[in-house]
């Protein structure tokens, strides 16, 4: 199973919409929440290619974007794949 990281904000909708698929996913993943630690947002825009939003998504060492990115994959069926890798 490859590593999932997503940055991630309290009250955001599409932080909370891309958790529940991780979840219902039964996928592990680590959660680095960017207002409790201010200090990793350079590391996210950084990580992200100068984005800014959340939720940034990586899976092992894929930057695949946001919330609907991931759902777009999930949707071509390509996200279990990279889960998997």
């Amino acid at each position: 199973m490859a590593e999932v990281v997503i940055y991630t904000k309290a009250y955001c909708p599409y932080c909370v919409r891309a958790i529940s698929l991780l979840e219902q996913k039964k996928v592990a993943y680590q959660e680095v929440k960017i207002d409790q630690q201010p200090e990793r947002r350079a590391e996210m825009i950084e990580k992200a290619n100068g984005r800014s939003t959340v939720p940034q998504i990586f899976i092992g060492t894929t930057h695949i974007g946001g919330c609907d990115e991931m759902f777009a994959l999930q949707a071509a069926g390509k996200l279990d794949s990279l889960l998997t890798a």
